[in-house]
């Protein structure tokens, strides 16, 4: 028979770490729309800006497959996990759901590592200009802290 997990997670999560979970679920969809990058082709002109949504609307247009795999990083790994991780809290999904959830948290850090990467090609080739904005800042803060609650609840859980 297999172990249950504990019956006492939901009050054992400390409030903060509900409500912090809970301020996610509206801080990821600010961030998909905000300002992440600035880019211009020539440093005269002004910088158009670049959020998760409209690079997706182009992605859509120009490749499928990769608009797949970003949609899926960007959007619905970071925001499954922490509806997910609300579940748990309320006592409304088993604890058991964690490790599933620490590893969406993962993937959502790909895309990091991804907008990271495309930052540091495109700054080399030096073909126009590219600045970071405070989405990109938002976007990885969100991500961060959604491994961190993450974390907290596994330890509150006896995960760890």
């Amino acid at each position: 028979m297999p172990a249950s997990p504990p019956a006492s997670l939901p009050s054992s999560v400390p409030p903060a770490l509900r409500l912090a979970n809970l301020a996610l679920l509206v801080l990821f969809p600010v961030a998909w729309f905000a300002p992440m990058l600035r880019a211009g082709l020539l440093p005269f002109f002004d910088l158009d800006s670049i959020s998760v949504v409209t690079g997706l609307q182009s992605l859509w247009q120009e490749d499928v497959f990769l608009a797949l795999a970003v949609t899926f990083f960007a959007l619905f790994a970071p925001y499954a996990k922490t509806i997910g991780l609300a579940l748990v809290h309320a006592g409304l999904a088993s604890p058991r759901l964690l490790p599933a959830l620490h590893l969406l948290g993962r993937l959502a850090m790909a895309d990091i590592f991804l907008i990271a990467l495309y930052i540091v090609v495109a700054r080399g080739t030096g073909v126009g200009r590219l600045e970071t904005a405070w989405g990109l800042y938002l976007f990885t803060g969100c991500i961060l802290a959604s491994l961190a609650i993450s974390r907290l609840t596994e330890r509150h859980a006896g995960g760890g």
